[in-house]
């Protein structure tokens, strides 16, 4: 009886074992790459002619895939081990998929049509609506199956627009619709620093009416209140903050090619660059085991807050961009 017990405590600890060595291969952070390079091998194997839009689709295409293709595939939706206990992954995805759906929604509003233009692109429109879909769901539809689908949509889309003719797919590099899905990411980065400063616990006071006192709110709301993120959440919202911040740092760059004319025409390459190079301080290597939380000027290091400056600094340049192109 000794015996089977000791069989039965070995197999389950080597199962155990085999899980934890499976869970660290899978959850190693993606690395970046060149957007420009990946777009024009994609170009090349698909013996397509770069057009405007062709490195933005190429990277929204090739980010959506890597939350569906990478070792271990999605993990959001996992119902069974070890992505069932890996909830940094999956805060990652979460992070990166916020940034999909907003410049989905924007390539539909507003990359893809002319302000004279009323009807939108199908593909488009097909591939918005299928990026939406829960990650949480895990069957009848999958995240995973709609996600394809919207990733089948959107090489359509690519297809079609580098056709020569004026019925195809269009994208046109206007400065108001760069500014538009700018006004997104600077909503999104502005949450992500509030977030991580919270880690800390702040006290913060209720400026959302100032500047204009007719303005009113449905809810009243206290003005001075005590904000701290949870304990449990802190590594959460640090890891969705690095899957939002790779996405968009992918997406700039590939901002950089497709909008070169209209960044160099209202001399905003310099703001787009600053905010590239502060995103890109945000995937640097987490050397410590956990998400430290350490307080102030403290003994132990604060990951939230170096994270959170980083955030806040790249969010400042991105407004400075956003100003230079809604200038005349």
């Amino acid at each position: 009886m000794t015996s089977v017990k000791k069989g039965i405590f070995t197999s389950l600890a080597l199962i155990v074992l085999i899980l934890w060595i499976v869970s660290i291969w899978w959850g190693f952070p993606p690395a970046a790459y060149d957007v420009k390079t990946k777009a024009l091998e994609t170009a090349k194997i698909n013996n397509h002619k770069i057009v405007p839009g062709y490195t933005i689709t190429t990277t929204l295409i090739d980010v959506t895939s890597w939350l569906i293709e990478k070792p271990g595939g999605f993990f959001s939706n996992d119902v069974t081990p070890p992505g069932l206990f890996m909830d940094n992954v999956p805060a990652f995805e979460y992070g990166a998929l916020k940034q999909i759906r907003d410049l989905s929604l924007a390539m539909r509003l507003n990359f893809s049509r002319s302000p004279s233009q009323t009807t939108g692109d199908n593909d488009l429109e097909k591939a918005q609506e299928k990026i939406n879909t829960s990650h949480k769901n895990w069957a009848l539809p999958s995240a995973e199956k709609e996600y394809r689908q919207a990733i089948a949509s959107l090489v359509r889309y690519r297809t079609r627009l580098v056709k020569n003719s004026q019925n195809e797919a269009q994208f046109y590099t206007r400065a108001d619709n760069l500014s538009a899905w700018l006004s997104a990411v600077e909503k999104r980065l502005g949450s992500l620093s509030q977030r991580l400063s919270s880690s800390v616990g702040q006290d913060s006071y209720n400026i959302v009416l100032a500047g204009d006192s007719s303005t009113k709110q449905s809810t009243e709301t206290a003005q001075q209140m005590q904000i701290k993120t949870p304990w449990f959440q802190i590594d959460d919202v640090f890891y969705e903050s690095r899957g939002a911040t790779w996405a968009i740092l992918h997406f700039l760059k590939a901002i950089e090619v497709d909008f070169t004319d209209v960044l160099e025409k209202k001399n905003a390459q310099v703001s787009l660059n600053k905010i590239i190079k502060d995103l890109e301080s945000t995937q640097a290597v987490v050397w410590s085991p956990v998400i430290l939380n350490g307080s102030g000027f403290g003994l132990l290091a604060n990951h939230s807050s170096v994270m959170a400056s980083y955030v806040s600094r790249a969010n400042v340049a991105l407004i400075d961009l956003r100003r230079l192109l809604e200038q005349g």
